[in-house]
């Protein structure tokens, strides 16, 4: 039998115990052994994984910078870890050993308030990225634990003196643990980019394995007697009697307070000063009872079976997108039609908190539909989503606030597979079929169960990890085949370069110059490739260039005679094994030395001089080698027209040549040229040796490669364009802003009534 069991062993909330008692001591301690021991080796295994995830991240950087920067937080991490781990366990035991004590330290202080009141604005960016993956963070935690969490809460406000707790001031809640890591993080001096990381091992290593902490707490706590019939159901209901029967319209309310405020607060002003002092004065004298949340829901819930009865998403026409922009400008008198005749009545109005809502949503869906980031086709599809997430904004205003929120990663997550897309691209439909199938399930299933944005989000991302890892091996192929085929181009550039400087301005009989300019040649270039530049065979191979050259000098004297014949064997051995080398068959190899035997007897003097115009011809057509392989080298042409290729004249201070210098593999852009199909490809790989840049489709095919010039030329000109890197809500929530703040003045009273 446990304790509980005892009648005297049973504390209620009522009884309060004495915070200097011994019993709150004990019980304390009970509560940091638990903690203590479960995050050391959270922490630890947070901790192994950094290496990996550091190395893993350098092999992939896109510069030597950005590796150097991986490489130094690896160092950091291993010196200064178990400083860290220290103050992070530190922070945390010595937080719960005040618990009992809050007059001597305010609860909570130095923790942020709430995931929710975290400040966060819509330009965060660069100067916020901390704090917003710590608002990420807590926010996912607190609403996936928050059952669990309340009966922690409620169990050490009893010891603690019946002082309440709540997750602001609970320092194992996701905010607190999160915040003692953040002070513990200062112990680095790695880069904001190393640092992101390690959070995200926080994340994945702590906080997602806070529920057996709890259940550990709870469970010792209760066996000790404190609140041992609790119900963890009690979070949900307290939170319903804390709103009243309509918790979206509790201004006063805990769910109020869980929403960021500065975001709300923004929006609502701005949405106030658009409607004007008129519409205020309307809005402050209803003529009837507001429509409760429950009311809007449901009559959205009846537009939304209108739609999804109406069949099928067909493909996209031309003029959908126009249609559907004018459906989602006129929701909100649908809506309230909607009302009134479920009620029996007129259309009247909305909370303003609800007009604000409603106003926020129908603005997302009419960006989304001007958004020039999406194709049409996928503009009208996302764009059938406005009801379901109108309702999902009801439900849970954070949608708008919070970064991580299952239906705004959704939402994100469609958009940024949309944002490949092109018919040409998805010829098996697979991606059109997937973003159809969610739009779908959204329309016919979704009530008022949140979790179904959770799983399908699931959905979306098994889709897409499975296409990137088919689309991954796609890209690594052609990566690899242009990689060789520059290094090919590479090698001949240096070949043709090496023979054209040796031969410098002699002119060489044609049977001699063939041989360099095509066996010869072809031969350096397989020695480049196989052997490189400074391997023996490949300066070898160039000795017999010079001595091949001066064997052409002209033999008068018994000296220059004697000095050649001492040359031809190590030529002819040479050239055996160099047409060896590029596959020339036996019988052409005796039929070039034959020839160049001949030429050197009369060289020599001992034949008579007409080797040249006999086979010149047809040593040239016997040595053809293909183009593909071999540079070709003029005895006319000086050396830098074998090598440099077509400049494309562009300035390089403009806007454009910035723009493609700034781009980094992952980059979307959209092709347009004449008379084809639009296209859109992803920058997949800069080549290191010629700066030409590689693009592909969402499938990993190659679409083209530019140089830096010739893309520069395409943005100028309007035949590319680069599409926006951000996510869809983000790039949504800073248009909006700033469409309210510069109509707020010009907008009439009425508009927003519309």
């Amino acid at each position: 039998m446990n304790e509980a069991s005892d009648p005297s062993k049973v504390i209620n909330l009522s009884q309060r115990l004495d915070p200097a008692s011994e019993r709150v001591g004990e019980l304390l301690n009970a509560v940091r052994n638990i903690a203590g021991k479960r995050l050391q080796q959270w922490i630890g295994n947070a901790f192994e994984h950094v290496d990996d995830a550091l190395f893993d991240l350098a092999e992939k950087a896109e510069n030597n910078a950005a590796q150097m920067h991986y490489f130094d937080g690896m160092r950091e991490v291993r010196k200064r870890r178990s400083a860290v781990e220290r103050s992070f366990l530190g922070r945390v035991n010595r937080d719960l050993g005040e618990l009992a004590h809050p007059q001597q330290r305010p609860f909570g202080a130095g923790m942020s308030t709430s995931s929710g009141t975290v400040e966060l604005t819509l330009v965060a960016d660069n100067e916020l990225e901390e704090s917003l993956a710590i608002t990420s963070m807590t926010s996912k935690h607190e609403s996936r634990l928050s059952r669990d969490l309340f009966a922690v809460n409620q169990r050490l406000s009893v010891i603690c003196g019946g002082h309440k707790i709540e997750d602001s001031g609970n320092p194992v809640a996701p905010a607190g643990l999160t915040q003692a890591f953040r002070h513990a993080l200062h112990e680095l001096s790695a880069d904001m980019r190393v640092k992101l990381i390690i959070y995200k091992l926080f994340d994945r290593y702590v906080l997602s394995s806070l529920e057996d902490l709890y259940q550990d707490i709870n469970t010792e706590l209760a066996r000790a007697g404190v609140l041992p019939q609790l119900r963890q159901e009690a979070s949900r209901s307290n939170a319903k009697a804390a709103a009243g029967t309509d918790p979206a319209h509790a201004a006063a309310g805990e769910e109020a307070n869980e929403i960021p405020s500065d975001l709300l607060q923004t929006l609502h002003a701005l949405f106030s000063a658009r409607r004007g002092p008129a519409a205020a004065g309307v809005h402050s004298i209803p003529t009837g009872p507001l429509p409760s949340a429950n009311e809007l829901l449901g009559a959205l819930s009846v537009l939304q079976s209108q739609i999804a009865s109406a069949g099928p998403l067909p493909y996209a026409e031309p003029g959908d997108a126009a249609e559907l922009s004018r459906e989602v400008m006129q929701l909100k008198g649908q809506l309230l039609a909607q009302i009134g005749a479920l009620r029996g009545e007129k259309p009247g109005h909305v909370a303003s908190i609800d007009e604000d809502t409603i106003d926020l949503v129908g603005m997302l869906f009419e960006f989304i539909l001007e958004d020039r980031n999406l194709p049409v086709a996928m503009q009208v599809m996302l764009a059938r989503l406005q009801i379901p997430y109108l309702k999902a904004a009801i439900l849970d205003r954070k949608l708008f606030a919070h970064r991580q929120h299952p239906a705004r990663r959704l939402l994100d997550g469609l958009a940024e597979q949309a944002k490949g897309w092109s018919e040409e691209s998805d010829r098996d439909h697979r991606l059109h079929e997937k973003v159809k199938s969610i739009v779908d399930q959204l329309l016919h299933e979704f009530d008022d169960d949140m979790g179904i944005f959770e799983r399908l989000l699931v959905d979306l991302q098994q889709f897409q990890d499975l296409n990137k890892r088919r689309s991954e091996l796609a890209e690594q192929r052609v990566a690899e085949s242009t990689r060789g085929r520059e290094k090919l181009e590479q090698a001949r550039r240096r070949a043709a370069r090496e023979i054209l400087d040796r031969i410098g301005g002699h002119k060489l009989p044609p049977l001699l110059h063939g041989v360099l300019a095509r066996a010869w040649a072809n031969h350096l270039v397989l020695t480049l490739l196989r052997q490189g530049e400074g391997s023996p065979e490949f300066r070898g191979a160039l000795r017999f260039v010079d001595e091949f050259i001066a064997s052409t000098r002209p033999a008068t004297t018994q000296e220059s005679r004697q000095a050649l014949r001492q040359m031809l064997p190590g030529i002819e051995r040479a050239l055996r094994h160099g047409l060896a080398n590029v596959a020339f068959q036996e019988q052409d190899i005796e039929r070039l030395l034959g020839q160049l035997h001949a030429y050197y007897r009369q060289q020599l003097g001992e034949a008579p001089a007409t080797i040249e115009a006999t086979h010149a011809e047809d040593a040239a057509a016997m040595l053809s080698i293909p183009d593909s392989i071999q540079p070709v080298i003029s005895q006319d042409a000086p050396a830098d027209d074998a090598i440099d290729e077509e400049v494309v004249e562009v300035p390089l201070d403009s806007p454009e040549w910035h723009q493609v210098q700034a781009l980094q593999p992952g980059s979307w852009l959209e092709f347009c040229m004449p008379d084809e199909a639009m296209t859109r490809a992803k920058l997949s790989w800069i080549s290191p040796m010629s700066g030409r840049y590689l693009f592909v489709n969402r499938r990993g095919l190659k679409v083209a490669d530019h140089s830096p010039r010739e893309l520069t030329v395409l943005l100028t000109d309007g035949r590319a364009r680069v599409l926006a890197g951000n996510a869809l809500f983000d790039r949504a929530m800073t248009a909006i802003v700033g469409k309210l703040s510069q109509s707020d003045a010009a907008a009439p009273a009425g508009d927003a009534a519309e």
